[in-house]
């Protein structure tokens, strides 16, 4: 398996994890997993980290994992190879000192050029694998707040289809979090088969058009750091379509 790596040190590997692979095991189904890379390469960090549980009560081994990302959603990720690198990274996750953007295509144009969507995030009772977002709630949802910033507005030509190209920072890391905040505010990203089912996919895409763009994050050290993974092939392509500059 081939990941490419953005930043390694004696504590972190920061990574550009391709879309379509998952994390780690889920619960449900044995596949290849960003899990089993770490393991190959780093065999040291088996026991570094929190395993979990899945909903099915299936345990679940997370070695080196400090976040993750959806399966569909290409882009930066930070490994850890300590406990203590597992605690420093993770503290700064809590305490929203890491900074974390992401870009987007949208269904739409937003009237404004930038906002900030605060709405608590919960498990939908009818579909327990989707999520909605909704304000003034509480008991089993969590908070949930994500900035963003439009990029450009354009019109797909095959399609007449308006299109915006948004930048994302969410401030908390809850699941879905930003597909489940843009299909709030009416304008869900494009290709989301969850979130946008009965939309058209745009551009060629078969997956949510979604990248983690960028991390910044301290490190051990003390130094700031901020790693930027490349944008991959169905983005650059849908760009370029766009008379986007990427």
């Amino acid at each position: 398996m081939d990941i490419p790596i953005l930043y390694e040190d004696n504590d972190v590997v920061v990574i550009n994890k391709p879309a379509g692979l998952i994390v780690h095991f889920d619960g449900r189904n044995q596949e290849p997993s960003v899990v089993d890379w770490v393991l190959e390469k780093y065999p040291e960090v088996k026991e570094v980290g929190e395993d979990g549980m899945s909903p099915q009560g299936v345990y679940i081994p997370r070695p080196g994992i400090v976040h993750r990302l959806d399966r569909t959603t290409s882009g930066v990720m930070i490994i850890v190879k300590s406990q203590v690198a597992h605690a420093f990274i993770k503290q700064q996750f809590q305490a929203r000192t890491l900074g974390k953007q992401y870009v987007a295509l949208v269904y739409g144009h937003p009237k404004a050029d930038k906002g900030l969507i605060d709405m608590e995030i919960g498990r939908t009772k009818k579909k327990p694998r989707k999520w909605s977002a909704m304000r003034g709630k509480s008991g089993t949802l969590r908070s949930a707040i994500t900035e963003w910033v439009t990029l450009s507005r354009v019109i797909d030509k095959e399609t007449s289809e308006p299109v915006t190209y948004m930048s994302l920072s969410p401030k908390t890391g809850r699941t879905h979090q930003i597909r489940v905040h843009l299909k709030a505010i009416h304008h869900p990203i494009v290709c989301d088969h969850i979130y946008a089912e009965k939309r058209p996919c745009l551009f060629k895409f078969n997956r949510p058009a979604l990248h983690a763009r960028s991390i910044s994050f301290t490190l051990l050290n003390g130094e700031r750091k901020t790693c930027e993974a490349p944008l991959p092939e169905d983005f650059t392509r849908a760009l370029k379509s766009l008379g986007i500059k990427a």
